[in-house]
């Protein structure tokens, strides 16, 4: 759990969540599904009496040294996940919007605060077309 947090710049909660959520997370910590996940406190804990020992940062070098070894790097990241949420509908009208699309702010919206605070000047449609057999098609590959 802890070259995890390492790799990809987690907190003690974030490495609980993430082995939950994830199953190559859970995978490589060594855990099925019917073991428990130790939790966000027990890694804080674990991870200080490792630094009172003063063993961390030989641990972590034993684990890099193996892929190192194999000819590869262990480079951490960042894990980015999306998250949906709903938005007020923009109803502009048509002179709006290409006052919009140049960059320019609406006559009126700046005597308007909420409409100029729900109004997201940066947003734009798309309009994707996708056909029923090449639905037929994703779902049967």
């Amino acid at each position: 759990m802890l070259v995890l947090q390492q790799l990809f710049i987690l907190s003690d909660d974030e490495v609980e969540f993430q082995i939950n959520d994830r199953r190559t997370f859970e995978e490589f910590v060594g855990l099925g599904v019917m073991n428990g996940i130790r939790d966000a406190t027990t890694v804080a804990f674990f991870r200080e009496r490792l630094r009172k020992a003063n063993v961390i940062d030989e641990l972590f070098e034993m684990f890099e040294s193996y892929p190192r070894d194999q000819g590869l790097e262990a480079r951490g990241g960042q894990i980015i996940d999306a998250t949906l949420v709903p938005v007020p509908k923009q109803h502009n009208s048509r002179e709006d919007n290409k006052e919009i699309k140049a960059n320019c702010l609406p006559d009126g919206w700046n005597k308007d605060l909420k409409r100029l605070q729900q109004g997201d000047l940066d947003a734009r449609w798309v309009k994707k077309m996708i056909s029923i057999t090449m639905v037929i098609k994703i779902v049967l590959h």
